[in-house]
């Protein structure tokens, strides 16, 4: 592989006519006439347009093209309401996963199914980490006290038009760390049900849209492509 000068591990974009900056550790993308990956990006302004238990921004900003030039101010609003934690418990040796199932009106809508299995998930409050917020969710939706975690992923819900991003989780359980029903706060309008698969049918369940939550088709392909590594 070409390198832009002595000392840089860039590879060189022919036809690129941007001049390489020595020591710069940036990825190169071929075909892309900066010669590199945008990185730059100025907030004009920003305001909160709609401040409840979500909250919406609207935005002005200027980001760096392709080509290396930068855009033109746009606006874009932004659904702000934090980042959230999933986490899957399995059992290892019956090659079984934890899931629930809940009402969710969203998914309702437009001819949804309404009811969607999932993995266990909640929404990290300011001042508690992603581990935290895996545990106590995992003993308040299905009764399971969790052990060892080990993180599988963190993504964009929606990148498009929300700023949140979920950090999945993988937590091997024995039959001994079910110590308790499950099925969340009734008084905060909860109502899980709590079920045990067979990981083959959990993903089966992908394929004939039964499991349509985002989420939770990342987490049982993810646990089925490094099931031995687990």
């Amino acid at each position: 592989m070409k390198t832009s000068e002595q000392g840089c591990k860039r590879p060189i974009v022919q036809g690129c006519k941007r001049p390489i900056v020595q020591g710069c550790k940036c990825p190169i993308v071929q075909g892309c006439r900066s010669g590199r990956l945008p990185r730059r990006v100025v907030v004009i302004a920003t305001e909160r347009v709609f401040d409840g238990f979500f909250k919406l921004d609207r935005a002005t900003v200027s980001y760096e093209r392709f080509d290396g030039s930068m855009s033109a101010p746009v606006s874009r609003l932004v659904f702000e309401r934090g980042d959230s934690v999933g986490v899957l418990p399995f059992d290892r040796e019956r090659r079984r996963v934890i899931l629930v199932q809940q009402f969710r009106y969203p998914a309702y809508l437009r001819d949804g199914p309404g009811w969607l299995w999932e993995i266990i998930a909640g929404m990290i409050e300011p001042g508690r980490d992603a581990e935290d917020v895996a545990r106590s969710e995992a003993l308040e939706e299905a009764g399971y006290r969790l052990g060892e975690l080990r993180q599988a992923m963190t993504v964009y819900a929606s990148p498009g038009g929300s700023s949140e991003r979920i950090h999945i989780y993988l937590a091997p359980v024995v039959s001994d760390q079910h110590v308790g029903n499950g099925g969340g706060f009734p008084k905060d309008g909860e109502d899980l049900l709590v079920r045990a698969f067979e990981l083959n049918e959990a993903l089966e369940m992908i394929e004939d849209g039964r499991v349509v939550d985002a989420k939770t088709v990342l987490a049982l392909q993810f646990l089925a492509l490094h099931w031995g590594k687990v």
